[in-house]
């Protein structure tokens, strides 16, 4: 079972300064493991593999085993590092593809933003289906089309794949999303774009939940 908050973590909060980017990576691993997280995402849609390969070699060294660290789009370099598993989007590589490079005990889930995306995602072995954006949001400079709660529970209604709910998700209104049947909501500038610690803002995701 899904941990019902998934972070995720955009490469765009962290600083261009080396040691100040694996300082922040180090103390914030560390903290939402204390926190109660349980998943972590890494996303980084422009670096180089260079970059992303350090970023993650100090998120999986901090971690130490008691995180599930997913690697965003690359299959490949999630294997090379050592993570838990993979998270590709519609315009990556097809499940096939990332499941071929994946070894066999290694996560991997879809991201989906309509029924037949479900449908086709939930026909696959994936271990889990991301459905939206649900809101507006502003983490993507070309998002999808908002799918909305009615979406959501559309969703939830066509897999029994652990669902995980993503786009403008925020402390205000989660517990709606987890009521409309999500098992698990990705949160990006929730948790990572405000002035709050993340992992405050982590434990007070999680205490909504309880």
């Amino acid at each position: 079972m899904i941990s019902p908050l998934y972070p995720v973590l955009d490469s765009s909060v962290l600083s261009s300064d080396r040691d100040e980017r694996a300082e922040y990576l180090t103390a914030t691993v560390k903290k939402l493991i204390e926190a109660g997280v349980t998943i972590l995402q890494y996303r980084n849609k422009a670096g180089s593999d260079k970059e992303i390969l350090s970023d993650a070699r100090v998120m999986r060294n901090a971690a130490r085993s008691k995180l599930k660290l997913i690697m965003n789009d690359r299959p490949d370099l999630a294997v090379k590092v050592k993570f838990s598993g993979a998270h590709i989007g519609q315009g990556d590589l097809s499940y096939a593809q990332a499941r071929e490079i994946l070894s066999p005990e290694m996560i991997l889930g879809i991201s989906t933003h309509n029924e037949q995306q479900v449908i086709d995602a939930d026909a696959t072995l994936a271990d889990y289906v991301a459905i939206g954006p649900i809101f507006a949001t502003k983490t993507k400079d070309n998002p999808d089309p908002v799918v909305g709660l009615d979406g959501l529970r559309a969703a939830r209604g066509l897999t029994k794949k652990p669902l995980v709910a993503i786009g403008g998700i925020t402390l205000e209104n989660v517990q709606e999303v987890w009521r409309a049947g999500a098992d698990s909501v990705a949160v990006i500038s929730a948790i990572f774009g405000t002035p709050v610690a993340p992992a405050k803002l982590a434990k007070d995701f999680l205490r909504l939940f309880r």
